[in-house]
C-alpha cells in the first residue's frame, strides 16, 4: 500500500533507536530531548502513524495540546483501521482541554464511543451515561484517590471533598488520562460486587469556587455523622467523614485492583505500608470501616464561607445531646 507515494514499511533501525532513546528520556522527565529525537524520527518515518502518535503523546505529557492537537490529526490520517485506535483518544484529550468540542465529538465516534445529540448550544459532548470512577489526584506527589462522575471520556467531576494537600476542591472537573491506572471494588446490597476504574489526573480543567473546611465533630453514632452529610448533601454540597473515608495505601496496592472499603478495623488495614514520617497515597472509601464507633470525627465540608456555620448549627439543634462541633478552618 503507498501513502504520500511511498510504500508502506517496516520503520527502520534508526527510527526505532530514536523513538526507544525518546522514551526513555520521557521517563526521565527530560521531555525537551525527547522531542528532539521525536521530532527526528517522524522526519524519517513521515507516513508512520506511529511517527506522530508518538510526538501527539510528548505533547499531551508536556500538556502542550495545541501541538498534541496537531500531531494527533496527522496520526489518525494516515490510521489503516476505522476504529479502536488510541491515536484517536488522544485527539479527544487533547480537543476536550483545548475545548474544541466538534473534534472531541468526532475523535470519540471514530474511536468506537456512541455520542448523544449535540446537547448543548457549543456541541459540549454531554449525556454519555459513563458512571463513576475514581481519579488519582497529583499522581507524580502525594496521591489520592478520589471518587467522582464521569463527564465524558476525559473528564471526571470530583464528588468526594479532598485533602488539602492536593489542592483540589469538591466540584472541580480534572482531565485525565485514558487508561485506567488501578481498579477499585465496592460491594452492594445482596453482595453483589462493582467494579470502577482509576484514572490518572493530567490537569486542572474547571476550578470550583467552594472552598473546603476542616471540623472537629462529637458525633455520639453514626446517624449522627450521616445526617451532617446527608444534610449538606441536601443543600447541595457536600461533608465527608475524613476519619473513616480516608486510608493511606502504599503504591503497589493503591494502583492495583483494590476494595473501596475494609472490614478489619483502622488499624488492620493489609494495605498501609506507610511509615511514619513516609506517607503512601491516600484513598477514600465509599463506606465507613466497619470498626468500632470514635465519637471525634475529622469531617471534611464543601461550602461556602456564608453557609458553613449554619449548616453546622442546624446539625447541632436538631439533636444537642449527641452533636457538637469546633476548630472550623478554612483549609482549600
Amino acid at each position: 500500500m503507498k501513502i504520500f507515494g511511498k510504500v508502506r514499511h517496516r520503520p527502520s533501525a534508526s527510527w526505532r533507536q530514536a523513538t526507544d532513546r525518546a522514551f526513555t528520556l520521557i521517563g526521565d522527565g527530560r521531555y525537551e530531548d525527547a522531542g528532539a529525537l521525536l521530532t527526528r524520527a517522524a522526519d524519517m518515518e513521515p507516513w508512520l502513524s506511529e511517527s506522530w502518535f508518538n510526538l501527539a503523546l510528548l505533547h499531551k505529557f508536556r500538556h502542550d495540546w495545541e501541538q498534541a492537537r496537531a500531531a494527533g490529526l496527522r496520526a489518525v490520517a494516515l490510521l489503516d483501521r476505522e476504529t479502536g485506535a488510541p491515536d484517536w483518544w488522544n485527539v479527544g484529550i487533547a480537543a476536550t482541554a483545548l475545548q474544541d468540542w466538534p473534534l472531541a465529538r468526532r475523535a470519540w465516534q471514530a474511536y468506537g464511543l456512541k455520542v448523544p445529540g449535540e446537547g448543548t448550544p457549543t456541541g459540549e459532548p454531554r449525556g454519555m451515561a459513563l458512571g463513576s470512577a475514581a481519579v488519582r489526584l497529583s499522581p507524580e506527589g502525594e496521591a489520592e484517590v478520589v471518587w467522582g462522575r464521569r463527564l465524558d471520556p476525559a473528564r471526571i467531576e470530583v464528588l468526594s471533598i479532598p485533602l488539602p494537600s492536593s489542592g483540589r476542591r469538591w466540584g472541580e472537573v480534572v482531565l485525565h488520562d485514558g487508561v485506567p491506572h488501578g481498579e477499585r471494588t465496592t460491594t452492594g446490597v445482596g453482595g453483589e460486587t462493582r467494579t470502577f476504574p482509576v484514572f490518572d489526573e493530567i490537569e486542572l480543567w474547571a476550578p470550583s469556587p467552594v472552598p473546603t473546611w476542616v471540623v472537629l465533630l462529637e458525633a455520639a453514632a453514626e446517624a449522627d455523622r450521616d445526617a451532617l452529610e446527608q444534610l449538606a448533601a441536601d443543600a447541595g454540597f457536600a461533608a465527608e467523614d475524613w476519619s473513616s473515608s480516608v486510608r493511606l495505601l502504599c503504591r503497589t496496592c493503591s494502583e492495583s485492583r483494590m476494595p473501596s472499603d475494609e472490614g478489619d478495623g483502622e488499624h488492620l488495614d493489609p494495605h498501609d505500608h506507610s511509615e511514619p514520617g513516609h506517607p503512601g497515597p491516600l484513598g477514600h472509601r465509599t463506606a465507613g470501616s466497619g470498626s468500632l464507633w470514635v465519637p471525634e470525627r475529622e469531617c471534611g465540608i464543601a461550602a461556602p464561607a456564608a453557609l458553613v456555620r449554619g449548616l453546622l448549627d442546624g446539625w447541632v439543634a436538631d439533636s444537642p445531646d449527641t452533636r457538637e462541633w469546633r476548630d472550623l478552618e478554612e483549609v482549600c
